[in-house]
């Protein structure tokens, strides 16, 4: 028995053989041009297949993963139709008369020295995006199986020097049970994704793997970040038992199902689940949620070519509605902007766009887009239990110029004689440090308050939450963000309106206990935190 030490950057324990993936890229070498015209078109076909892949990794991302981790394939498609990267390459196949592939690589190194060599440190992170998206291109106009996925098979542990987050999805496509690389850190994007998709990972393990071990069994231990090479039988037994333990330790959350979420002391809280998208609507049926407590609308306005119809999207929360049987449904309106776009949007580059316009902002400038889906949510309200939340508050004259809009979609229905729920409560996000400040202001306007803990730590903070480098201090359960929580809820309690929390902090199960004794009336979390967190409710001894 061998055993290999690396790090262990997301927890659980796979078994099987292990599979070396083998890229063979072929070399490439710059070629002269004489048909520019077709090495321009082949350029391009290239790119729209490109571009065609990383929808569909977004896709996959967003349905195994959530908003948070597919939101890094947007960024990969706004890089890869950047203007100055494309004109770089168009202008070594036309005034060098390059072969696209070599006009890529060109222009794939020079972006990554530059980005690498920046002072910004997110600027920095930018560099190996750069170089996933160029692999893509040559990947695109090459063809053939040379991303080295063809021959693993389910129930292998594959072992790469080096693994993308677009491969994440790919892997667990093709089965794997278990990911080792020789590079990698915890906060990497592909490292967030194996997490989130539940693959055991090991990263860092240097040259520890021999390619005499291909075929090998290995069993892998996410959590430990131990590897064992033709593990000897007891080894084998141990990691059998850890197996079944967990199995049975989830087998044993199945007694929540059908339970009410009341803590030892006698407090009700609402433990809903978050929905990025309607395809989700059976996963959360079967959790057992008691609501959806986030619906993230912007994901029916992503991936497509124009904005979604007032009927369709009718349609969607009208079936939501119906589907959820008279269980409460927050529904957050249109959060675009930063990284979540499309072309048709023609939003403006920004420098610093995770504070420029996105959320509500982009909702007030473009108040008929805003009340497309206003009327659109009141309309299915006459079928449903719904509530609509704004995100991205920093004002109480916000607030109020959304009410104002609220009040003539209502007005709109009235006098068009379409019935709707006069009554449907209004919510604002909790996210900056503004809203926070003034949450005692805001609650005089709204019936209710989310924190969405995963901005408010960003902005409190001043830590950009998709920046790899300064991962390790993101800490949504740092003081000040806990103190803001804090002074949130008395807020909002001195208003007897209730507080919940949807971002990722609520399917923290370590903190559930805390988040109770701070208040908190609500939490909103993944489909497959909520039985888990149920759990954690009812053992509790809030009051």
């Amino acid at each position: 028995m061998i055993i290999i030490n690396g790090l262990g950057v997301s927890e659980g324990i796979a078994m099987g053989k292990l599979s070396l993936r083998n890229i063979n890229r072929p070399n490439i070498s710059k070629m002269y041009i004489e048909d520019i015209d077709a090495e321009i078109e082949r350029y391009f076909a290239a790119k729209n297949q490109a571009y065609k892949k990383l929808d569909e990794m977004y896709e996959s991302a967003l349905k195994h993963c959530g908003e948070r981790e597919a939101e890094l394939f947007e960024v990969h498609k706004m890089m890869i139709e950047d203007d100055d990267y494309q004109e770089s390459i168009l202008s070594l196949i036309k005034s060098e008369h390059h072969n696209a592939e070599y006009a890529v690589k060109a222009t794939s190194g020079k972006f990554f020295d530059m980005f690498l060599n920046m002072d910004d440190d997110y600027m920095k992170s930018r560099a190996e995006d750069v170089r996933a998206i160029s692999r893509m291109l040559v990947d695109s106009l090459i063809g053939g199986d040379i991303d080295g996925m063809k021959d693993i098979e389910p129930g292998s542990i594959v072992f790469a020097e080096d693994i993308s987050p677009g491969e994440i999805s790919k892997f667990k496509q093709r089965g794997a049970a278990g990911l080792i690389a020789s590079a990698g850190s915890k906060n990497s994007h592909a490292s967030i994704l194996a997490r989130v998709m539940g693959i055991p990972t090991i990263v860092g393990i240097g040259d520890g793997i021999k390619e005499e071990f291909c075929g090998k069994h290995v069993i892998l231990d996410g959590s430990s970040g131990e590897i064992y090479i033709e593990p000897d039988e007891k080894t084998h037994k141990n990691f059998i038992i850890k197996i079944e333990t967990t199995k049975n330790q989830n087998m044993q959350l199945q007694k929540y199902k059908g339970k009410e979420s009341i803590t030892s002391g006698g407090k009700k809280i609402d433990v809903y689940a978050n929905m990025n998208n309607p395809s989700e609507l059976s996963e959360i049926l079967m959790s057992d949620a008691e609501g959806i407590g986030l619906f993230r609308t912007e994901f029916l306005y992503l991936g497509r070519d124009s904005y979604p119809s007032e009927e369709e999207q009718f349609q969607i929360y009208k079936n939501l509605g119906m589907n959820m049987n008279g269980k409460k449904v927050i529904v957050r309106t249109l959060d675009i902007g930063s990284d979540k776009q499309e072309k048709y949007m023609n939003f403006p580059k920004e420098e610093n766009p995770a504070l420029g316009y996105r959320g509500i902002r982009v909702c007030l400038n473009n108040p008929e887009i805003f009340k497309t889906q206003l009327r659109a949510i009141y309309r299915a309200s006459e079928y449903g239990n719904f509530s609509i939340m704004f995100p991205m508050i920093i004002s109480v004259d916000e607030i109020r110029e959304v009410k104002k809009l609220v009040l003539d979609v209502k007005q709109e229905l009235s006098e068009k004689g379409i019935k709707f729920n006069e009554n449907v409560p209004l919510g604002v996000m909790i996210e900056t440090p503004a809203a926070a400040i003034l949450s005692s202001d805001l609650a005089d306007e709204v019936q209710f308050f989310s924190i969405g803990t995963n901005d408010l730590t960003q902005y409190t903070l001043a830590l950009d939450r998709q920046n790899s480098m300064v991962g390790n201090k993101f800490n949504s359960n740092s003081e000040a963000v806990i103190r803001f929580i804090e002074m949130i809820v008395k807020n909002a309690h001195a208003k007897n309106i209730p507080v919940g929390i949807c971002g990722e902090m609520a399917s923290d199960k370590d903190i559930t206990e805390q988040l109770l004794n701070l208040g908190i009336d609500e939490l909103s979390v993944s489909p497959k935190s909520v039985l888990a967190i149920r759990k954690n409710v009812i053992s509790s001894n809030a009051k």
